[in-house]
């Protein structure tokens, strides 16, 4: 008996490592220029097609009213808290890689190809936009809230 209830707890403890291997979870985004913590990102899972959502905005003194006056689509003058900042990526076949989808910059109103990568044991994921070749973009680093 004790050894079969050491093995159930081995057994989940190694189930929600796994869980970490994904972008499913709430990330907070750190502003490239300052360091700081800008935002607050829950990415779900939609019948394996991720979606992210702005949850809150964390920069001191920003309007939590605010909205992405700058986005060219169907998100121009939506509020920023509640936005659907990335969508449309799926896991690429034997990786933990998710790729395929778009991410929108609400401060400039450009629109990336997306490519997600779960790194650090999944406590962080490299997020990287670009247009074009995928060697020709920028990496950000989220970090892992839950």
């Amino acid at each position: 008996m004790k050894h079969a209830l050491t093995a159930i707890v081995l057994g989940a403890s190694c189930v929600s490592g796994f869980a970490q291997m994904s972008p499913v979870g709430t990330w907070r985004t750190i502003d490239d220029a300052t360091g700081e913590a800008k935002s607050e990102v829950v990415i779900t899972d939609n019948a394996g097609v991720l979606v992210g959502r702005i949850a809150k905005l964390l920069r001191k003194g920003t309007d939590q009213n605010a909205v992405c006056d700058k986005c060219p689509d169907d998100r121009k003058d939506k509020p920023l808290v509640g936005l659907e900042l990335l969508r449309g990526a799926k896991k690429a076949e034997g990786k933990d890689v998710w790729e395929g989808g778009r991410i929108v910059d609400p401060e400039g109103g450009t629109i990336y190809s997306l490519k997600l990568t779960p790194v650090d044991g999944g406590k962080k994921l490299n997020v990287h936009a670009f247009v074009g070749l995928a060697f020709i973009g920028r990496t950000q680093t989220w970090v892992r809230v839950n």
